[in-house]
C-alpha cells in the first residue's frame, strides 16, 4: 500500500514542493519514497512494501522506452494472469510487482485495462510524449484519489493534506459540504470540505490533457436479481466466490492478519486464517460496547491467535484530534476512532489485514433494510397527509416513547425517508442551526439521482444501491483507508471484489433481507464455516459509547466549551447547540449523534483552519466566544 501525489507545470523550488507533498503522507508508505520530475509534471510516491519487497518494487516505474511513468496506490490481485498475457504479447517486465502490470496493460489496452483488473487502486500514468496525465480509481472506491486546479496547475494526491502543501493553494471552507455533512455525517463525494478540491469518484478515470480535466465512469454496480435462484444455489455460489476472493486477497510477501468483531462479516473472513493473527478492540461499558469476549471465544474455536485491547475513555478522547487530522475531512462516525485503535494494534504484529467492509451493502446487512417490509402496510392504509399529521404530533412530545420512531420514519416513501445509514439534521433543523441558513438544502436532492437510476428495482435494492454509491464511499471506505494508513497498515476488503459483487447482485431480495434475518443467504454460507451463534448474530456495527460519555460531566464540559467557542459562533446559533447538549445530558432525548456530528466538525475546523498544532495536545482547544 502506498501514497501518491503530484502536480503539473513549473513552480519555484519544484523539488522542495514535491518533497513536502510526499513527506506529509509518509504514514502511507514509510518503507521508501520516489519522485519523477520533468518540465511538465512532478510525481511523488511513498511505499509500504507488500509484494516484491525488494528495491525493484520502488516507484515511479517506467515502461520499456521510459515514455510512460507510473505511481500507484493499491493491489492488483489478478496481476499474475495479466502479466503472463502481456509477456505473451511482447511486453518486457523488469520487476515482479503488480504495479508494472498497470503500466504495460495501459500501453496495450488504454482505458480498457480497467475492466480487466481485480483489485483496489488509485494510480497516475504520465505520458512524456504528449504530456497527458491519466488517473483511475477502483470499482468501489477502496483507495482514494483527490484533485484540484491551482491557477494553471493540476494538483492531485491520495490525501488532501498533500494538496494543501502546494504553493498558492488557498484554503476555503466549502459551505455546501458543511450543509451536506450535517445531514449525512460525511462529506458527500465528489465534493470535499475544501472548496475546489474533489475526489475522483469510484469506477471513474480522469484525463488531464491540454489544460482540461475530463472524467468518465467505466463501471457501475448494477443489481440484476435472478428470482429463479434457489436458496441452496445462492449459498453454494456465495461460498465458492468468497473463498476464492479471500484466497487472492491473502496474496502477499508479508504476513496477513484479520480484524475480528463478533459480527458475521469479519468472523467469516477469520475462518480462513488458521494459526494467524486476529485483532479486536472494545470499551469497558458492558457487552453492548465490547465484542472482545465473542471474538476471543471464536478465535479459540477456529484456531487463530487473538489480540485485543480495551480502549480507556481518556485514551479515546485523547486521540480525537489525531484521528480527525488523519481523516482530512470531518467524519462524525465515532467508530473511525475505534478503527484507529484496532489498526494500531494490528500494525504491531502485521503489515496487512483483511476486514469485513462491504458485506452489508452488497448482501443486505443493515437492519434498516427491513423498513420497506415493516412500513408496507402502514403506508398502504394511511394516506400521506395523515402520516404527516401523526409525525408532527409525536414530535411535540418532550420525551421519547415507544412507537415514536416508527411514526416518524414511516411518514414518507423509501426514496424520501432513506438517505443512507446516517440521518443527522433535517432541512428544518439545519435552517434553525446554521448562521447562514441559505446554505441548507434537503438531503433528498443528493439522493434522488441515485434512486432515479434504479427506479425499476424494489425498495431494498434501491437502498443498497444508494449506500454503495454514497454511504460506503463517504464513510465506510474513507475511515477504513485513513485509519489503517495512519498506522502504515494495509487493509484489504474481500467482500468488495468484482466477482463477489456479481453473485451478490444476482440474489433475489428474499435471499438478502427477509423476516428471518438480514444478509440471509450470506449468513447461510458463513454458517458452513462458523458456529451458528456467530452466523446469526445481530449486527452491532463497532458501537462506541458516545451517548454514555456525553452524560459524564467531564466530557459534557469539553463539548460545551466547543459549542460556546469562537469557532462554533462562526457557523451555528450556539444556543441551539447547547440546548441539544443539555437535553441529552438531562435524559430528555438521545441527541448524541447530532452532538457528535457538530463537535467533530469543530475539532476538524480548528485543526485545518485555525491552528494545525491542535492536532496534538490536551483539551481544551477552543477559544471561548466573546460575550
Amino acid at each position: 500500500m502506498c501514497g501518491i501525489t503530484g502536480f503539473t507545470g513549473e513552480v519555484i523550488d519544484r523539488d522542495k514542493v514535491i518533497k513536502s507533498m510526499t513527506d506529509v503522507i509518509t504514514h502511507r508508505g514509510p518503507d521508501s519514497s520516489g519522485v519523477f520530475s520533468d518540465d511538465y509534471v512532478s510525481m511523488g510516491f511513498r511505499r509500504l512494501s507488500i509484494i516484491d519487497i525488494s528495491e525493484s518494487g520502488d516507484q515511479p516505474i517506467y515502461n520499456e522506452d521510459k515514455t510512460l511513468v507510473l505511481t500507484f496506490n493499491g493491489e492488483i490481485y489478478n496481476y499474475q494472469e495479466l502479466r503472463k498475457e502481456l509477456i505473451e504479447k511482447g511486453h518486457v517486465f523488469t520487476t515482479k510487482t503488480d504495479s508494472e502490470v498497470l503500466l504495460h496493460g495501459f500501453e496495450e489496452w488504454k482505458e480498457e485495462l480497467l475492466n480487466r483488473l481485480r483489485g483496489m487502486f488509485g494510480f497516475a500514468i504520465y505520458n512524456r510524449k504528449d504530456h497527458s496525465l491519466f488517473m483511475a480509481r477502483d470499482f468501489f472506491g477502496i483507495k482514494p484519489l483527490h484533485y484540484t486546479m491551482v491557477g494553471d496547475h493540476f494538483v492531485y494526491g491520495s490525501e488532501i493534506k498533500s494538496i494543501l502543501q502546494f504553493p498558492g493553494f488557498e484554503k476555503k471552507l466549502n459551505m455546501d459540504t458543511l450543509n451536506q455533512y450535517l445531514s449525512f455525517q460525511y462529506a458527500v463525494p465528489p465534493q470535499t470540505f475544501f472548496e475546489g478540491v474533489f475526489c475522483l469518484m469510484p469506477a471513474h478515470y480522469l484525463w488531464y490533457r491540454d489544460g482540461k480535466i475530463t472524467t468518465t465512469r467505466y463501471w457501475e454496480p448494477r443489481f440484476e436479481p435472478d428470482n429463479s435462484l434457489t436458496e441452496e444455489e445462492a449459498v453454494d455460489r456465495i461460498e465458492k466466490v468468497f473463498a476464492d476472493s479471500v484466497a487472492v486477497h491473502k496474496i502477499s510477501d508479508v504476513e496477513v492478519g484479520c480484524f475480528l468483531s463478533s459480527g458475521v462479516d469479519s468472523s467469516y473472513v477469520s475462518t480462513f486464517f488458521p494459526g494467524q493473527n486476529t485483532f479486536t478492540v472494545g470499551f469497558d461499558f458492558g457487552e453492548k460496547y465490547n465484542e472482545i469476549s465473542w471474538a476471543k471465544e471464536l478465535s479459540e474455536q477456529i484456531g487463530v491467535k487473538h489480540h485485543a485491547k480495551v480502549i480507556p475513555s481518556e485514551e479515546f478522547w485523547g486521540n480525537i484530534k489525531k484521528v480527525q487530522y488523519h481523516m482530512d475531512q470531518p467524519l462524525a462516525d465515532p467508530s473511525c476512532i475505534a478503527l484507529y485503535f484496532v489498526s494500531k494494534l494490528a500494525s504491531e504484529h502485521v503489515k496487512v489485514v483483511l476486514s469485513g467492509e462491504g458485506a452489508d451493502e452488497l448482501f443486505g446487512g443493515y437492519t434498516i433494510y427491513n423498513e420497506p417490509r415493516v412500513f408496507r402496510l402502514y403506508r398502504a392504509l394511511l394516506p400521506q397527509c395523515v402520516r404527516t399529521g401523526l409525525r408532527r404530533l409525536v414530535q411535540k412530545v418532550p420525551r421519547h416513547f415507544r412507537g415514536q420512531s416508527f411514526i416518524t420514519r414511516g411518514e414518507y416513501p423509501t426514496n424520501e425517508s432513506f438517505i443512507g445509514n446516517a440521518k443527522m439534521f433535517s432541512y428544518e433543523d439545519k435552517q434553525r442551526l446554521m448562521k447562514e441558513p441559505q446554505y441548507a438544502t434537503r438531503p433528498q436532492e443528493r439522493t434522488r439521482p441515485y434512486y432515479d437510476r434504479v427506479k425499476d428495482l424494489d425498495d431494498v435494492t434501491r437502498m443498497q444501491y444508494l449506500d454503495i454509491n454514497m454511504w460506503m464511499v463517504g464513510d465506510i471506505l474513507l475511515k477504513a483507508d485513513r485509519m489503517s494508513m495512519a498506522n502504515s497498515l494495509e487493509l484489504r476488503v474481500p467482500f468488495l471484489d468484482k466477482e463477489v459483487f456479481k453473485v451478490a447482485a444476482s440474489l433475489p431480495t428474499r435471499l438478502r433481507v427477509n423476516r428471518h434475518n438480514t444478509k440471509y443467504a450470506m449468513r447461510k454460507a458463513a454458517n458452513r464455516r462458523l458456529p451458528e451463534a456467530w452466523a446469526r448474530k445481530k449486527k452491532l456495527g463497532f458501537p462506541v459509547p458516545t451517548r454514555v460519555w456525553l452524560k459524564d460531566p467531564k466530557y459534557y464540559e469539553i463539548v460545551k466549551a466547543a459549542f460556546q467557542s469562537e469557532t462554533a459562533e462562526k457557523f451555528f446559533h450556539t444556543e441551539e447547540l447547547v440546548q441539544y447538549l443539555d437535553d441529552h445530558f438531562n435524559g430528555l432525548r438521545d441527541y448524541s449523534r447530532r452532538i457528535w456530528t457538530v463537535f467533530v466538525f469543530l475539532v476538524w475546523y480548528n485543526i485545518y483552519f485555525e491552528d494545525g498544532a491542535h492536532a496534538e495536545g490536551d483539551w481544551p482547544m477552543f477559544k471561548p466566544a466573546s460575550k
